[in-house]
């Protein structure tokens, strides 16, 4: 059986299952799943744990023995297994096949381990504990998933957010639900419970490194060359990584490509706006970018990042932070050969 780790809740109103097999690419979402586990496990009575990661020379034939034991205290036993590489080699797809036909009793095993690739799912023992269990499989969260699981995760921390919060932390976060999990912790221990408005939100970002970075793409979007300037000089004096910086920026630069695409073929600003799903507030920044910006400069602003991630890497020369100031700039509108900071 295979569900997807929203879906745990529900299955565990149809009882535990003897094996779980956790995995996905957005690792807060596998580790989320893997406690709603344990949290089930232990409301059942599964009051005995024990936690094994393999790693090079683990004991296979030991954790086997282990299974077919009884507890010490002979109380149910939930068994956690990890599997940093997602492949537990020729001698541990054995033992998983074996404990998968026939799983120890009064024990839920619980195996997690990051994103497989489709070779490795199509194994035998894959598919066994399929067969034996449950598979819970945390897909990354879609551009559009992104709002309701922010709200959720608000309100479960006993915050309301006011109008716009909401789409201003998918913007800001989009991409690293790690980083979101923990602004909305912060937030919760800050504001305690309640309603919290775009202006608590945007002044307790004000600080924050990433906040900092989204408002020089925004201050590209506008036009504004004096405060890119003066935004890039602040991060790069604070020890900002460039990598962070361009991240930013190359994701507008994707977005306004696609867009200014779509405007160069003929569909009306706004209505590319709505297609793109631009939230409100952004529309005004983003319209006013794609009548300045053609589809060529679009295309230019591409290749620009490009050239940066290159030189970032090392694979071409240049001074990283010259090119991330061309590119910001070259988003203003400026036609530029050459960029100093």
């Amino acid at each position: 059986m295979q569900i997807n780790a929203d879906q745990l809740a529900n299955q565990f109103k149809r009882g535990l299952a003897p094996v779980y097999f956790v995995y996905g690419e957005e690792l807060l979402l596998v580790e989320e799943a893997c406690q709603s586990i344990r949290e089930a496990a232990q409301a059942a009575g599964y009051l005995d744990r024990q936690r094994l990661t393999v790693e090079n020379g683990f004991d296979w034939d030991g954790f086997f023995a282990s299974t077919q034991s009884l507890s010490l205290f002979s109380e149910r036993r939930l068994i956690e297994l990890r599997l940093p590489t997602g492949k537990p080699g020729e001698a541990g797809a054995k033992i998983l096949i074996e404990i998968a036909a026939q799983p120890p009793a009064d024990t839920v095993l619980l195996i997690s381990g990051g994103k497989l690739d489709k070779a490795t799912r199509e194994t035998k023992w894959a598919k066994a504990l399929e067969n034996a269990g449950v598979v819970v499989v945390a897909y990354p969260l879609e551009s559009a998933q992104w709002p309701m699981w922010i709200r959720r995760r608000m309100e479960a921390k006993g915050l309301k957010p006011g109008p716009g919060v909401v789409d201003l932390l998918a913007h800001l976060m989009e991409g690293n639900l790690l980083a979101c999990a923990q602004e909305i912790d912060k937030f919760s221990l800050h504001f305690g419970s309640g309603e919290v408005g775009l202006d608590d939100i945007e002044n307790n970002l004000s600080d924050n490194a990433r906040y900092n970075v989204f408002a020089l793409v925004d201050a590209s979007l506008r036009g504004e060359a004096a405060t890119v300037e003066r935004i890039l000089v602040s991060l790069r004096s604070e020890g900002v990584e460039p990598i962070l910086v361009l991240w930013a920026l190359a994701r507008e630069a994707r977005e306004l490509a696609q867009m200014a695409d779509l405007v160069a073929s003929g569909q009306p600003v706004m209505r590319v706006l709505e297609t793109r799903r631009v939230w409100a507030k952004r529309k005004p920044l983003v319209g006013a970018a794609l009548k300045r910006l053609s589809s060529r400069a679009s295309q230019d602003l591409l290749q620009r990042a490009a050239r940066t991630d290159r030189i970032l890497k090392g694979r071409a020369t240049g001074d990283v932070w010259q090119e991330l100031q061309c590119l910001a700039l070259s988003m203003t509108g400026l036609k530029l050969a050459t960029c100093n900071i």
